[in-house]
C-alpha cells in the first residue's frame, strides 16, 4: 500500500492543457485574427517607438531611453504569453510542455514586475526634471540612466524566482488542465497534489509587494510633480509638464488598474471568466495602447515617428527599384 501510494504521488504529470477560451471552431478562428491583429499592431507600435529612440538624436535624453526600453519590454512582455494562445486557437489539445509551462510563468511575470519598476523609474525621471530641474542634469546622468535602466531588468527577472523555484518543486500527479489561457500561478497551485501554503504565501506576497509598492512610489511621485506643476508661473509651461506626465499617468492607470484586481484583491472573488478577462487587457491591451499613448500625447515622439515612417517608405522605394532592376 505504501509503495503503490508513493507511486502515484511520485508520478508527476509530463504537460498541463491551456483550456483558453472553450468555444466552437468558429469563434476561435475569429478569435486567432483578433488576437493577431493586435499582436502585430502591438509589435509595430512599440518596434516604431523603439525604431524613434534609436535613431532621432534628439530623443537620446532620460525619459526617451526609459521610453525605448519599456517599449522593447512590451514587446517581450506580449511574446511570452500571446504566440503560444494563438497556437492553441488552432491546436485540438492545447498542450504546453511541463518545462515550458513554468518558463512561460517566470517570464511572464518576470515581464509584469519589470514593468512596474519600469514605471516606477519613468515617474521618478519626472518627478526630477519637474521638480528638481537645477539638479536634474546632474543626477540624471548617462551614467546614472544606464544604471536605472540595468537595475529595473535585473531586479524584475530576480523579483518572482524564488516563488516560480517553489511551485515548480510542487507535486503534479493530475488532472492537468488549466483553465485559463496562459500558465498563471493561482491555477498551478490549486492543481498541486500536496497543499503548499509556503508556495501559495510566497507567491501571493511578492505580487502585492512589488504592485502596492511601486503604485504607491509613483502616486508620491505624481503628487509632487501636481504640487510643482501648480507652481509655475505660466500657463504654458503647466500645459507643457501635463502633457509630458498626462501620458505616463494613463498607462499606470491602465496597468496597474488590472493587476490589482488580479493579484492583490482575494482570490475567492473571481469568477472563472474574470482571470482571463483581466490577464488578456493588461497582457494584450495594455501593451497595445502604450505606444499610441505616448505617441499621440507627445510632440517630439510624434515628429520622431514622422522621421521613422519617412524612412521607412525611402527604404521600401529603394528596395522596390532594386527589385526591378534585377528582374530587367
Amino acid at each position: 500500500m505504501n509503495t503503490s501510494g508513493a507511486e502515484t504521488i511520485t508520478k508527476s504529470v509530463s504537460e498541463f492543457i491551456l483550456q483558453g477560451f472553450p468555444c466552437s471552431q468558429e469563434i476561435q478562428a475569429v478569435l486567432f485574427v483578433v488576437f493577431s491583429a493586435v499582436y502585430l499592431l502591438t509589435l509595430m507600435g512599440n518596434g516604431a517607438i523603439i525604431c524613434a529612440v534609436s535613431w532621432d538624436q534628439h530623443l537620446h535624453t532620460p525619459m526617451y531611453i526609459l521610453l525605448g526600453n519599456f517599449a522593447f519590454l512590451e514587446i517581450w512582455y506580449v511574446n511570452s504569453t500571446v504566440p503560444n494562445t494563438l497556437v492553441n486557437f488552432l491546436s485540438e489539445t492545447k498542450a504546453i510542455s511541463f518545462h515550458g509551462c513554468f518558463l512561460q510563468l517566470y517570464f511572464f511575470f518576470s515581464m509584469g514586475s519589470t514593468e512596474c519598476f519600469f514605471l516606477s523609474a519613468m515617474a521618478f525621471d519626472r518627478y526630477l526634471a519637474i521638480c528638481r530641474p537645477l539638479h536634474y542634469a546632474t543626477i540624471m546622468t548617462g551614467q546614472h540612466c544606464f544604471n536605472l535602466v540595468i537595475s529595473c531588468w535585473v531586479c524584475g527577472f530576480l523579483w518572482y524566482l524564488a516563488p516560480v523555484i517553489l511551485i515548480s518543486q510542487l507535486p503534479f500527479c493530475g488532472p492537468n488542465v488549466i483553465d485559463h489561457f496562459v500558465c498563471d500561478s493561482g491555477p498551478l497551485l490549486t492543481l498541486s497534489c500536496a497543499p503548499a501554503p509556503k508556495s501559495k504565501l510566497a507567491s501571493y506576497t511578492l505580487s502585492s509587494l512589488i504592485i502596492l509598492l511601486s503604485f504607491l512610489f509613483i502616486l508620491i511621485s505624481y503628487a509632487l510633480v501636481l504640487l510643482a506643476v501648480f507652481r509655475l508661473p505660466s500657463a504654458s509651461s503647466r500645459r507643457k509638464a501635463f502633457s509630458t506626465c498626462g501620458s505616463h499617468l494613463a498607462v499606470v492607470l491602465l496597468f496597474y488598474g488590472t493587476i490589482m484586481v488580479m493579484h492583490v484583491s482575494p482570490g475567492s472573488s473571481h469568477t472563472t471568466l474574470m482571470p482571463k478577462i483581466m490577464t488578456l487587457f493588461y497582457a494584450m491591451v495594455t501593451p497595445l495602447f502604450n505606444p499610441l499613448i505616448y505617441s499621440l500625447r507627445n510632440k517630439e515622439m510624434k515628429n520622431a515617428l514622422r522621421k521613422v515612417l519617412q524612412m521607412f517608405n525611402m527604404s521600401l522605394k529603394v528596395f522596390g527599384a532594386r527589385c526591378r532592376r534585377s528582374v530587367e
